[in-house]
């Protein structure tokens, strides 16, 4: 007689653990108009996930929805394993996610610093108080300098962020997203109206301030997501018609039929 041994179940619990992000059936009218059309999505945690599509696709519309800018019409969305469905956008950042925006998103009148602080200050937990200043918060100040550090504004942090280049600028607005620690960044096309040296030093930048977090993107150019990227998803007319690794994504028919052929031929 054979023994057979049982192997274990995964629980629904750890296999929520291993994703960052899962979308299930999420869809979004705009009245008549469907513009997310069913997506099931999944960003594995400590991995980055680059979305790509072409123009009105519905890329920073999803972004809103995961976000917490615009509700759901149905569907599921999970962060860290739990639903964020008529959550806040704050109540969904004190989960662990923060993201920047298509439009570059600073206080141009506070200086780099300040423009820091406000992300720290809140992330801690100050609240405003007319009976000490935030310079004596030695450990807002720190946490301050680290993020200049990460993002190499640190010479630049008397400057105010109105004259910065646009590079700076947006390594700025990243600044602000990863200000809190978070567990997943989403970036919306970080790179967009940069030059190739703008781009290669946003590439870098990125790549380290998401070392050991989830990322998840949007982005056009196509080197940076194929330099970047450990599994792209295609979505199209509010669909993803594709989720795989880059070789097998660059490989795939239906995708450069769709979209990635085109892309490619423009970025060039």
């Amino acid at each position: 007689m054979t023994a057979t041994i049982d192997q274990p179940q995964q629980s629904p619990t750890a296999e929520k653990a291993s994703s960052a992000l899962q979308l299930r059936d999420v869809r979004k009218q705009f009245g008549q108009t469907e513009i997310i059309r069913g997506v099931d999505l999944e960003v594995q945690t400590g991995k980055r996930h680059a979305l790509i599509g072409p123009n009105g696709a519905g890329k920073s519309t999803l972004f809103h929805l995961i976000s917490g800018r615009i509700a759901l019409s149905s569907g599921d969305i999970a962060v860290l394993g739990q639903s964020i469905v008529g959550k806040r956008p704050f109540e969904i950042n004190r989960l662990g996610l923060s993201r920047s925006f298509q439009v570059t998103n600073i206080f141009p009148r506070l200086t780099v610093f300040e423009n820091i602080r406000c992300s720290v200050l809140w992330q801690m937990g100050h609240r405003y108080a007319f009976w000490y200043g935030v310079s004596k918060l030695k450990a807002v100040t720190e946490r301050c300098e680290q993020v200049m550090d990460q993002i190499n504004l640190s010479q630049r942090k008397d400057t105010a962020a109105g004259v910065l280049t646009y590079a700076e600028q947006r390594a700025l607005e990243i600044g602000l997203a990863i200000a809190a620690d978070p567990k997943i960044i989403i970036l919306d096309e970080p790179t967009a109206g940069m030059s190739r040296s703008e781009t290669a030093y946003a590439v870098d930048l990125i790549r380290k301030v998401s070392e050991g977090k989830t990322l998840f993107m949007v982005e056009h150019d196509m080197s940076v997501v194929f330099g970047l990227a450990d599994r792209i998803s295609v979505l199209v007319y509010g669909q993803v018609i594709a989720s795989d690794t880059p070789e097998r994504i660059r490989g795939n028919q239906a995708v450069r039929e769709a979209y990635l052929g085109q892309a490619e031929e423009h970025t060039a």
